[in-house]
């Protein structure tokens, strides 16, 4: 919670529509009347408002790209006990640049139009 309303939300820009993805740590009460309050109609997932429906990870930047690069990075070397894992992964999400989270948003854009180009149809994106 503290992320989106801290870090996440005052990046967004204005009228945009977010997606939840009804992942348990983000799926809690506190954060559906969140979501609600700040983005009325316009929030995607389990019990939003919107009749949208949830979970698809070629347009969720976190399942497109972040994962993918914290366990590339995470796991570059060996992890040596919990401490280590977690140190490694604060690291690592401190790394992500204003110019890598550019591009993101650059390939999200591009996503978005090949969705539109086939009208939502079934496709492979790399």
């Amino acid at each position: 919670m503290d992320m989106l309303q801290l870090y996440a939300v005052p990046q967004f820009p204005e009228g945009v529509i977010i997606q939840q993805d009804g992942a348990h740590p983000q799926y809690g009460s506190i954060v559906r009347e969140f979501l609600d309050t700040t983005f009325p109609q316009r929030w995607i997932g389990r019990d939003a408002v919107t009749a949208w429906p949830p979970r698809s990870p070629d347009i969720t930047p976190l399942n497109f790209y972040l994962w993918g690069y914290v366990k590339q990075h995470v796991y570059s070397e060996r992890i040596n006990d919990i401490n280590h894992l977690k140190q490694r992964i604060t690291d690592v999400i401190h790394s992500v640049t204003r110019d890598v989270l550019t591009r993101v948003w650059e390939e999200l854009d591009y996503r978005l139009d090949v969705f539109r180009a086939t009208n939502g149809a079934h496709i492979e994106l790399r």
